[in-house]
């Protein structure tokens, strides 16, 4: 069974968030502040962290931040509706997901079963080609990925992300199917697709504030391009491929 560890300072909710993850199958280790959190994810390493943002002490940023230096266990967090500065933050220091106060508890349990679900299938893929577009291989059964053959350091979300543009190249996607085919969700805020392409561009892009592979296409959502191709777009004036992929949004 898969051992969850939830991070919260207020026993009514890691009471009522135990509860729910134990009945549907997990075993949960808790914990009140970010120290406990960070001895207990080091003792007995956790599936999925489910962690609050505002902790006492270490915050859970913080915590996110040191649980990312030590591996790339998925981490769900917990905030307050209207923190959306710090929710968009902890995406970009490397949160899986966030489910904001007040919360359906089953709707929590949903969230880490899509997680871990995902986070299964991407660590055991098929067999496939490496695939090489634009200076950038990826290699999916090594779990590896290049630029110019300088290793890419990636997270899982970003590895699976960039795979999935670069089977797709010069088709423009939009967010929600991003969301649908690299999440697995049906459901969710798109500022995690937003924010997980402006972390990837700023790995592959040669200049992140110009990209040139992952094109913003206005009312649409992103594009891979080849770079001759996305020359091209440009020249034959496609709409998208010039200012409107200037800026990220």
């Amino acid at each position: 069974m898969h051992t969850i560890l939830v991070v919260d300072d207020d026993p009514t909710v890691a009471e009522v968030v135990t509860a729910y993850l134990e009945r549907a199958g997990f075993l949960v280790d808790r914990a009140a502040d970010g120290p406990e959190a960070l001895r207990l994810a080091e003792a007995n390493e956790p599936a999925l962290v489910v962690l609050d943002l505002m902790l006492p002490g270490m915050d859970g940023l913080d915590v996110c931040r040191r649980l990312r230096e030590r591996g790339p266990v998925p981490v769900i967090m917990l905030t307050a509706r209207g923190d959306e500065d710090d929710r968009i933050l902890g995406l970009e220091i490397g949160a899986d997901d966030y489910v904001t106060k007040p919360f359906s508890p089953r709707e929590l349990v949903l969230r880490v079963e899509s997680v871990l679900r995902r986070g299964h299938a991407e660590q055991t893929p098929a067999s496939e080609p490496p695939l090489r577009v634009g200076g950038i291989t990826l290699d999916r059964s090594a779990r590896s990925a290049t630029k110019n053959g300088r290793a890419l350091s990636l997270t899982l979300r970003e590895f699976e992300l960039l795979a999935h543009l670069m089977r797709h190249p010069g088709v423009a996607i939009g967010r929600e199917q991003l969301m649908h085919d690299v999440w697995g969700w049906e459901f969710g805020d798109l500022s995690t697709v937003t924010v997980h392409v402006r972390r990837l561009r700023g790995k592959i892009e040669d200049d992140p504030a110009r990209p040139r592979l992952i094109r913003t296409v206005w009312g649409v959502g992103y594009r891979f391009d080849v770079p001759h191709e996305a020359d091209a777009y440009r020249g034959a004036g496609v709409p998208g491929s010039r200012a409107a992929d200037s800026t990220e949004r």
